[in-house]
């Protein structure tokens, strides 16, 4: 599922999986948590919601999971990374919107370099809001400062918690999912795709469900 490609950060090298459509409405690029790869299944069926909508697509495997590591490490290497891949890509892609997103740690590092890529909207999967049992070590700044509108879709039993829905423009809460949000993948999707309209041609995916909210303003 879509080209493989490496491209050069100056913390190592990244690896895009693209999917390239005929004049694409906008970009999408998500990437993966710590610990996980882009074939997930709530980034996979966010990616099935953005082709629908004539979206291209690229899934990017950073460079520390390349390098089989399972941590990131310094974030503000991380971003930098992340910002060079982004711009690799956008350069292939030239004028069209970019949105960004990614699930866990990949959220948050979407979130955190959504402004200086010029983005304009983030898709936030399991947004570890902090970690398992320390609800004092929130991250909510990361989710907050992103500099523009950003959705969230959490599971109601993730143990890293869930944002509330003043913390973002849009919070999903999808019943019975925990932090991998794989029991109801498909509900994953249609939680993005009305977000993703918006960036898409006027006649893209009429009569697709849209899914219930619990707030955002």
């Amino acid at each position: 599922m879509g080209r493989r490609t490496k491209l050069v950060t100056a913390h190592g090298p990244a690896e895009a999986a693209v999917d390239a459509v005929d004049d694409p409405a906008f970009l999408l690029v998500l990437t993966h948590g710590s610990n996980g790869g882009v074939d997930a299944a709530d980034l996979l069926a966010v990616r099935e919601a953005a082709l629908g909508l004539g979206g291209a697509v690229a899934r990017v495997t950073q460079p520390f999971r390349l390098a089989g590591r399972r941590a990131p490490g310094s974030a503000v290497k991380q971003d930098e990374a992340w910002l060079q891949v982004v711009a690799k890509l956008r350069r292939r892609f030239r004028d069209v919107p970019l949105v960004q997103g990614g699930r866990s740690n990949g959220a948050r590092v979407a979130c955190r370099t959504a402004s200086a890529a010029g983005a304009v909207g983030v898709v936030a999967l399991a947004f570890p809001l902090h970690p398992p049992g320390r609800p004092e070590k929130t991250r909510v700044d990361e989710l907050r400062g992103a500099g523009v509108e950003v959705l969230v879709v959490n599971g109601d039993r993730d143990p890293f918690g869930v944002p509330d829905t003043a913390d973002a423009a849009e919070v999903v809460v999808l019943a019975g999912e925990r932090h991998d949000l794989n029991r109801d993948p498909a509900a994953v999707g249609r939680a993005a795709e009305p977000w993703l309209r918006r960036w898409a041609g006027p006649a893209a995916g009429l009569g697709a469900a849209r899914p219930v909210r619990t707030g955002g303003r």
